[in-house]
C-alpha cells in the first residue's frame, strides 16, 4: 500500500511540472491533421448530419436520435455521439464543421491520452513516440475529420483505460466502476464494438491488482453489472416506449434497439449476414467492382479522351488483380479477403498496418524472459493490456464477414502504444548488447521498411517511384548500418536510430495528410491518394480525387449527359441494396441517387461529401414547397439518401419510408393510406424498385397516384435521371 501511495504522490508531483515541450509539436500535428479544412465539408456524412438537424428541433427528436424532423425513423446507431454533435451545433450553429468538430477534438484527445498512458510506465520518450504514432496513423485523422462515430468511440475507450490504470495504481474500487461504466457509455455510441476491449480490461485487472481472487471476482462482477446496466439503459427506455409514441428504430427488423445492437450492429458484422433478406455479400462485392468500373468511366467523360482511356485501362487491370488464393485482393469495399494476413492486404494495410512489423518485434522484446506465473513488472502488465486489446481486435478484422476500413481505428491505440514502448525497449536492448535481443531493433526497422514498400507499390502512378525507393533504400541502409555498428557507442549511432524512426514514420505521415491534400469522403472515410473516393484502395479504382462524393459521381439530373448511361445497375427486386452499412457507408454503396440537382459541379470551396454529391434540386424543392397544403412531410422517398439533403437544407420533415437503405419494414399499405387520409403526406419521389418489405408499398403508390410531369420539377439541364435504379419519378396521391 505504501508503494501505491508513493506512486500517487509521484503522479501528483509530476502533474505540477511544466508542459513537455516535445509534446507541443505532436499535438499541433494532430490538430492540423484533424482540424485543417474541416470547414470545407458542408454536409459531412449527410445521413448523420440530417439527424443532427432534426435533433435540434425538439427534445423528442434529440432523445431518440431521429433521422427526420417528423420523428418517423431513427438513425442506425445509439444517440450519445449525436447528442454531443447536436450540442456542438447548438453552440456554434448548424454547419458541417460544427458536427465534425467533436470527433476532431476526440482525435486530438486520443493522442494526448495515449501519451499520458504510455509515459508513466515506459518513460517520456515512449510516450512521445506513441503519441506521434497515434497522430500519424492514417485512418485516425481520416475518421476524425468526419461526423462518423469511431473517433469518439476510441477516445471514450482510452478514457476508460486511464480510469482502469488509475484503479490498479490506487487500489480504489470506485475507479474500476468508473472504467467499466465508461465502456457502457461507449456501447451507447456504437454498441458491441465497444466491447472489443473487454478482454484487455479483464486480463489486466486480474494480473495487475494485488488483492485476493475473491475480491477480484467480486469487483469485476459488480463492475460488469454496472457496465451492462449503463449499456442497455437507453435501449430499455426506448424499447419500453409504445411504438406509436416514438420513431421506428432504424435498420432493425423488429423496431427494437436490442435487436439492432446484437444483430445488425453486432453478430452480423462477424458473420457478414447484414442483408435483411438473407442474401450473401458475394453479390454486393461484385456490384462494387462493377460500380468502380462504371464510376471510373463516368468521371473520365469530363476529362480528355486520353485520360479516359487510361482510367478505364487501370480499372480493368484492377479487377484482374488476384489475391493469394484467388479472388480480388481488395475484397468487398477494399477490406481484403478473410485470412491470417488480411491486415497486410491492400485497402487495409495502408490504413493501419505501417508499423505492424515493428510492433511485432516490440512485443517480442517487451515479453522476452517473462515467466507465465510471474511476477510481472509494471511494463509487462501494461504490455499485456495492450496485447489483449490488439490481438482480439486484429483477429476480428482478419475473419469478419463485414466491416469498413475506418473501423480499423480500433487498432490504432495498441499499435501506437507498442510502437512507443517498443522503440525505447528495443533501443535499450540494442545499446546494451543484450544478446539476440540486440538484433530486434535493426530487424524491426528492416522488415517494417519492407512492408511499407509493399504497401506503397500499388500507388506508383500516384506518388511516383522516388518515395517508395527512398523508404526501401533508407530502411535497408539504416538497418544494416545499425547492425554493423552494434558494438559501438557514440552519438552517430544515436542519430542513426532517430533517423530510422523518422523514415518509418515518413510515409504514414504523408498518408495521414491525404484527406487534406486530395479531399476526404465523410461517408466512407479512408486515407490514401484516392481518399476522396471513399474506397481507400489503390489508384486503379480511384477517380478524380479533387471531387467529393462517391468517386466524383454526378448527382442525378445533372448537366453531364455523357455519364447517364454508365450507372444503370439495378438491384434485384426485393433486395436490400448491396448490404453496405450506414455510418460512413451506404448499404447500396452510394448507388441510390437523390432527386436531381440544378448544379452538376461541386463548389471548389465547399465539399458536399455525404457519400455522394448531396445536392438539392432547387426546382423540385420549390415545387414541393409551393404545392404543400399543410402536409406534415415535404415528400416521401424510399430511403435516407434522397431525403437527407432536403432535411439539411430546409429542416422540414422528409419521410424515408424504408429507413436508411429503404429495406426497413416500417410502412404498410394500410398505414400509408391512413397517413395520406390524415393529410400527412401526398408527394412521393421514387427511383427504381421497392426494396425488402417496401415492395408492396411502392407498388401501391404507383398504382394509386398521379405522376407529376418532370418538366414541373426536374432540372432542365438534363432530361433524364441518372442512377443504377433508373429514372426517378415524382408522384402525388390524395385520398378522401
Amino acid at each position: 500500500m505504501k508503494h501505491m501511495n508513493s506512486e500517487v504522490k509521484e503522479e501528483r508531483t509530476s502533474n505540477k511540472k511544466r508542459i513537455d515541450l516535445f509534446l507541443v509539436p505532436i499535438v499541433l500535428i494532430a490538430a492540423f491533421l484533424n482540424l485543417f479544412k474541416i470547414w470545407t465539408d458542408e454536409y459531412a456524412n449527410a445521413y448523420y448530419t440530417a439527424a443532427v438537424k432534426s435533433m435540434l428541433q425538439s427534445f423528442h427528436n434529440f432523445f431518440y436520435a431521429s433521422f427526420d424532423p417528423g420523428g418517423y425513423v431513427t438513425i442506425d446507431k445509439p444517440p450519445v455521439v449525436f447528442w454531443i454533435q447536436t450540442i456542438s451545433a447548438k453552440i456554434f450553429g448548424f454547419h458541417g464543421w460544427s458536427v465534425i468538430l467533436p470527433q476532431a477534438l476526440a482525435g486530438i484527445g486520443s493522442v494526448l491520452l495515449l501519451y499520458v498512458l504510455v509515459k508513466r510506465t515506459f518513460g517520456v520518450w515512449a510516450g512521445r513516440f506513441a503519441a506521434l504514432a497515434m497522430a500519424l496513423t492514417p485512418i485516425v485523422p481520416a475518421v476524425s475529420r468526419t461526423n462518423n462515430i469511431d473517433s469518439m468511440l476510441v477516445f471514450t475507450l482510452l478514457v476508460a483505460t486511464w480510469m482502469l490504470f488509475r484503479a490498479v495504481r490506487t487500489a480504489k474500487f470506485g475507479w474500476v466502476l468508473a472504467a467499466f461504466a465508461m465502456i457502457g457509455v461507449a456501447f451507447n455510441m456504437k454498441m458491441l464494438q465497444a466491447y472489443m476491449v473487454l478482454p484487455a480490461f479483464y486480463v489486466f485487472y486480474v494480473v495487475a491488482t494485488k488483492i485476493t481472487w475473491k475480491k477480484k471476482i467480486a469487483f469485476l462482477t459488480t463492475a460488469t453489472a454496472l457496465m451492462l446496466a449503463v449499456s442497455v439503459s437507453w435501449a430499455v427506455v426506448v424499447d419500453s416506449t409504445s411504438a406509436d409514441k416514438r420513431p421506428y428504430m432504424g435498420s432493425s427488423q423488429t423496431n427494437s434497439v436490442l435487436e439492432l445492437a446484437f444483430g445488425y450492429n453486432g453478430i452480423n458484422r462477424l458473420t457478414g449476414n447484414t442483408s435483411v433478406t438473407g442474401s450473401s455479400h458475394k453479390q454486393p462485392a461484385q456490384a462494387q467492382q462493377q460500380t468502380a468500373s462504371s464510376e471510373t468511366k463516368q468521371t473520365s467523360n469530363s476529362n480528355a479522351e486520353s485520360s479516359q482511356s487510361s482510367n478505364q485501362s487501370k480499372s480493368s487491370s484492377s479487377q484482374k488483380m488476384q489475391a493469394p488464393g484467388g479472388g480480388n485482393q481488395n475484397g468487398m469495399f477494399n477490406t481484403g479477403n478473410p485470412g491470417p494476413f488480411r491486415l497486410f492486404q491492400k485497402g487495409l494495410s495502408d490504413q493501419i498496418s505501417w508499423l505492424l512489423p515493428f510492433v511485432i518485434f516490440s512485443i517480442v522484446g517487451l515479453f522476452a524472459g517473462v515467466k507465465f506465473k510471474g511476477p510481472y513488472t509494471a511494463k509487462q502488465k501494461e504490455s499485456l493490456f495492450w496485447l489483449a486489446w490488439l490481438l482480439p481486435v486484429a483477429v476480428f478484422f482478419s475473419i469478419a464477414g463485414f466491416f469498413h476500413q475506418y473501423y480499423l481505428i480500433m487498432l490504432a491505440p495498441p499499435i501506437a502504444a507498442f510502437a512507443g514502448a517498443g522503440a525505447v525497449a528495443l533501443w535499450s536492448m540494442y545499446k546494451q548488447h543484450n544478446g539476440w535481443k540486440s538484433w530486434l531493433l535493426p530487424s524491426g526497422i528492416l522488415t517494417t521498411a519492407a512492408l511499407q514498400v509493399y504497401i506503397m507499390s500499388p500507388y506508383v502512378s500516384s506518388i511516383g517511384v522516388a518515395p517508395i525507393a527512398g523508404v526501401g533504400a533508407l530502411g535497408v541502409i539504416l538497418a544494416l548500418v545499425l547492425a554493423i555498428r552494434k558494438e559501438r557507442k557514440n552519438s552517430v549511432t544515436n542519430y542513426l536510430g532517430v533517423a530510422a524512426m523518422v523514415v518509418l514514420l515518413a510515409m504514414p505521415a504523408y498518408w495521414a495528410m491525404t484527406p487534406i491534400i486530395y479531399g476526404g469522403n465523410s461517408m466512407l472515410p479512408a486515407a490514401g491518394p484516392d481518399s476522396s473516393s471513399g474506397m481507400g484502395g489503390p489508384p486503379s479504382t480511384a477517380t478524380n480525387s479533387k471531387q467529393s462524393g462517391f468517386n466524383g459521381m454526378q448527382p442525378p439530373g445533372s448537366s453531364d449527359s455523357n455519364s447517364s448511361s454508365n450507372n444503370q445497375m439495378q438491384p434485384p427486386s426485393g433486395s436490400s441494396n448491396s448490404g453496405q452499412m450506414p455510418g460512413g457507408s451506404s448499404k447500396n454503396n452510394g448507388q441510390m441517387q437523390m432527386p436531381s440537382s440544378s448544379s452538376s459541379k461541386l463548389s471548389s470551396s465547399k465539399r458536399k461529401s455525404g457519400g455522394m454529391n448531396a445536392e438539392v434540386n432547387t426546382k423540385l424543392l420549390n415545387y414541393l414547397t409551393k404545392n404543400n397544403t399543410g402536409e406534415k412531410y415535404l415528400f416521401a422517398t424510399t430511403d435516407s439518401t434522397s431525403a437527407a439533403p432536403y432535411i439539411i437544407k430546409t429542416g422540414k420533415p422528409v419521410m424515408a419510408m424504408g429507413g436508411f437503405s429503404g429495406s426497413d419494414p416500417i410502412l404498410t399499405v394500410s398505414k400509408l393510406k391512413s397517413m395520406i387520409k390524415k393529410g400527412e403526406v401526398k408527394y412521393f419521389y421514387l427511383s427504381g424498385m421497392g426494396k425488402g418489405g417496401q415492395s408492396d408499398v411502392i407498388t401501391w403508390i404507383k398504382e394509386n397516384s398521379k405522376e407529376i410531369p418532370s418538366s414541373k420539377w426536374q432540372s432542365t439541364s438534363s432530361s433524364s435521371q441518372q442512377g443504377p435504379s433508373g429514372n426517378g419519378t415524382l408522384y402525388e396521391i390524395t385520398l378522401k
